[in-house]
């Protein structure tokens, strides 16, 4: 997915290399202010995740409360 924004200039009485020059200018700006990356977060070890199944009494064998795929034991 492509999360740039389409910049335009419109109405202006720039040149074309004074146009290309603010577009270039505002790129620049725009990768240098942007939030930088989000790292994936930790995975949750083996341990938690079996205290997590203890603590809620929840039958290991069965589907992940927490939503992914890792089985007990897994």
């Amino acid at each position: 997915m492509n999360r740039r924004p389409r910049l335009e200039l419109r109405g202006s009485a720039a040149s074309p290399e004074e146009a290309a020059a603010v577009m270039a200018a505002i790129e620049q700006f725009l990768r240098d202010t942007a939030p930088a990356p989000v790292a994936d977060g930790p995975s949750l070890s083996a341990w938690a995740r079996a205290g997590l199944f203890e603590g809620t009494r929840r039958d290991p064998a069965g589907p992940s409360p927490w939503g992914d795929d890792v089985r007990w034991g897994a």
